[in-house]
């Protein structure tokens, strides 16, 4: 029984293709949206650069940022925008991690 499950621990089946494929869907639209979310933010609201990309990424990864709120109209719906990416990235992500688990035993 032990050798068993040591064999599927380094067995490849296609739940865990579908699962690694899904993650690198969700990093490379997330870069994107990470991306386009940079320049927006630089364009209305913060002229730097630097600090835009910090902005768009911490907003992304659900952490929020110590800086300042957006004061501008546009700002701010480029802001709720990357928030409502990072609760669909976090729920699409996790009902991956769920499929694969539940369907690792049938």
């Amino acid at each position: 029984m032990v050798v068993e499950e040591l064999r599927r621990l380094f067995t490849w089946e296609e739940r865990h293709r579908r699962l690694a494929a899904r993650f690198f869907i969700v990093i490379a639209l997330s870069l994107g949206v990470d991306i386009v979310g940079t320049i927006l933010m630089w364009h209305f609201e913060i002229h730097s650069f630097a600090n835009a990309l910090f902005f768009s990424t911490v907003q992304i990864l659900t952490v929020s940022s110590s800086m300042q709120n957006p004061t501008t109209h546009a700002g701010q719906i480029v802001d709720v925008l990357l928030e409502m990416w990072a609760i669909f990235v976090v729920t699409a992500v996790a009902g991956s991690f769920s499929s694969f688990f539940t369907s690792g035993d049938s």
